[in-house]
């Protein structure tokens, strides 16, 4: 028992190292996403997250953006709690038949102008879920799809990245 303590006391923690983008570089995607959402919408983007039967990996890299580190809501981008308050709804996973219904009721209740944005291969096309039984399949087969975020899972980073191309892009079409 002796042994195992002192091999404990001396051991290094078992952590990761931190994300290896530069502050700087976060800071200007940030600051572009900000200048975008405000001059498309005239004040926060407010994206509500669904998930329609996924194993949880995008959802980490989700909630990831809400954490210390990318802290998204200094750039004006807030997560809400209803579709009835959202902009954006990004949906993860698979949709299961069981979560068609209650993903097209989402995109209903969303106001308009709403954008939809699948994150991750599985909401593309069912990925490796796409044979079960139980998945209906990709997103874009209950909902329309503004925008794919490919990976398994995307990075914070590149879902920073893509809500940018989506401002962009909802820019130039108007």
């Amino acid at each position: 028992m002796r042994k195992l303590l002192f091999a404990n006391l001396f051991r290094p923690p078992l952590t990761e190292a931190p994300p290896s983008p530069a502050d700087a570089a976060l800071a200007e995607l940030g600051r572009a996403l900000e200048r975008a959402t405000r001059r498309r919408l005239g004040r926060s983007l407010s994206i509500r997250e669904v998930d329609a039967g996924s194993c949880n990996g995008c959802e980490l890299e989700i909630h990831a953006l809400s954490n210390a580190f990318y802290d998204v809501e200094r750039f004006g981008i807030r997560f809400v709690a209803s579709p009835r308050h959202a902009d954006v709804l990004m949906v993860t996973g698979p949709v299961t038949k069981n979560m068609g219904e209650a993903l097209r009721r989402a995109w209903e209740a969303t106001p308009d102008p709403k954008w939809v944005v699948a994150v991750g291969d599985c909401a593309r096309d069912g990925g490796h879920f796409k044979s079960s039984y139980a998945v209906a399949g990709g997103v874009d087969e209950v909902v329309p799809v503004d925008l794919h975020i490919p990976g398994c899972p995307p990075s914070p980073t590149a879902l920073l990245e893509g809500l940018l191309a989506l401002l962009q892009r909802a820019d130039a079409t108007v």
